[in-house]
């Protein structure tokens, strides 16, 4: 099962999307998005630059937990990581974002 981008619509009427790993679980939720439109662009981002170790910065919260964001040829944050409870879990992560984005299928949510 390839993983998968879903196209949601938040409560206050903007756009975003999450990517998902085979096994269901969110490894990367995107900014927000005035249009679906932004969301879709943003999605190509993701698939574009996500097999580009550089574009993977890994940073920590204020709570001391890591975590990632992957940032588009432009700077531009694309989309973040949940936090990790491990510097080798959230670099699990980043790799599993390099192998999925590329040929995850995507699912309009907001159509539903």
């Amino acid at each position: 099962m390839p993983g998968k981008f879903e196209i949601k619509k938040a409560t206050h009427g903007q756009f975003y999307f999450n990517l998902k790993s085979p096994n269901g679980e969110v490894i990367l939720t995107s900014e927000m998005y005035k249009a679906r439109t932004g969301a879709t662009k943003g999605i190509a981002s993701v698939q574009a630059n996500a097999g580009t170790a550089a574009r993977f910065e890994k940073k920590v919260t204020k709570a001391g937990k890591p975590y990632f964001v992957l940032k588009a040829a432009n700077h531009q944050v694309i989309g973040q990581s949940e936090s990790y409870s491990t510097e080798a879990a959230r670099d699990k992560g980043i790799a599993a974002v390099g192998k999925v984005a590329g040929a995850a299928n995507i699912a309009d949510l907001t159509k539903a």
